[in-house]
């Protein structure tokens, strides 16, 4: 695993965030938050897709009001997205589990100041959420929309909050590309020990949402940073969760289940490659434990991988080999190897449970 650099724990309902606590990861609804049987079946998808924390946005009072009865429902801890109207985040602060502000909209520091107070009595945290495309207006004119000018926001503002003797917060620096989100997380970082939940905004689509996530968050985590992370995309909600998990997973961040190791097709290969690869992570998606696995179509780099997966397939002329750490366990027909494979991988992770 990699290491992060250390950082305050805070908690978010009872998921906790920095310190020694496992990454997160998070999705938003996009119903009206007023449609609450809408809204609680949106968490209880995300909720069943391994997200660990849900937001939900908060415009108008409507929204507000029916914060109480989707709490009371569902099973994830709940953030309320606010922005321009204070008195929607102090109705919110009354059963959420954190606020998400944005600094550039929310209003004057005596609105600030009633929702930190709001907060601070119930022991909820605050979410800084600073956005290229929303940065007030003293840090546009002086630094325009760049990385620099939301670093400065962010510190403006968690002095403020820091001032009003609060620091239950956690910190987002949001731009809708890569080289800015990167540039603002990476010249915060050592200037606090707060959280930082990591996102590249408004993405886009699957496609193109992944790779600028995998990207952006990926450099990020590499480089020890990050708590808590949303990939955004316009999409299905199971979809943000999905990507978000691969990125922890094959970052090594958060390892869990299988590392599937597969040559790319070309004119060496001499199996049905893809359907085997297909067949094996359908069937093996259950798994959780952190597992080196490769299959391999050729003779070519087949046996030196095989020598440092946990288990593997060598694929040859209408047969193949099966090895467990490097060890050939069976030599058996191209029709055998799949199962036999994912036996042996079943058998090891109940055996390093």
């Amino acid at each position: 695993m990699i290491k992060r650099i250390p950082t305050k724990k805070i908690y978010v309902g009872n998921v906790a965030i920095g310190g020694d606590a496992p990454i997160s990861t998070q999705s938003m609804t996009y119903s009206q938050t007023a449609d609450v049987a809408e809204t609680v079946a949106q968490i209880n998808r995300l909720h069943f897709a391994g997200c660990d924390i849900v937001r939900v946005a908060v415009p108008d009072m409507q929204d507000a009001l029916a914060l109480k009865s989707i709490k009371e429902q569902i099973a994830l801890p709940l953030v309320a997205d606010i922005h321009f109207n204070h008195k929607l985040a102090l109705i919110a602060a009354e059963v959420v589990d954190c606020i998400r502000i944005n600094p550039g909209n929310i209003g004057s520091k005596e609105k600030v100041a009633e929702v930190v107070k709001a907060c601070h009595a119930r022991n909820i945290p605050i979410r800084i959420g600073v956005n290229a495309g929303s940065l007030e207006k003293p840090f546009l004119d002086k630094y325009g929309q760049t990385a620099e000018g939301m670093v400065a926001s962010a510190e403006y503002n968690i002095k403020y909050l820091e001032d009003l003797g609060f620091s239950d917060i956690k910190i987002s620096l949001k731009a809708s590309d890569v080289q800015r989100t990167v540039a603002a997380y990476r010249m915060l970082r050592p200037k606090n020990d707060y959280p930082f939940h990591l996102g590249v905004t408004e993405a886009g689509t699957l496609f193109h949402a992944t790779v600028k996530s995998s990207i952006g968050l990926g450099a990020l985590l590499l480089d020890g940073i990050g708590d808590t992370m949303r990939v955004s995309i316009t999409g299905e909600l199971e979809e943000e969760i999905n990507v978000a998990r691969a990125i922890l997973k094959d970052s090594g961040a958060m390892p869990e289940g299988l590392n599937i190791i597969s040559c790319p097709t070309c004119g060496r290969i001499e199996a049905d490659l893809v359907s085997a690869v297909s067949e094996i992570e359908k069937r093996t998606a259950h798994i959780k434990t952190p597992l080196n696995v490769s299959v391999m179509g050729c003779v070519v780099n087949a046996i030196g991988e095989a020598a440092h997966a946990d288990v593997a397939i060598a694929y040859g002329k209408g047969k193949g080999l099966v090895m467990v750490k490097g060890e050939v366990v069976a030599n058996l027909n191209e029709s055998e190897l799949v199962d036999r494979f994912v036996s042996e991988v079943e058998k090891m992770s109940k055996e390093s449970k």
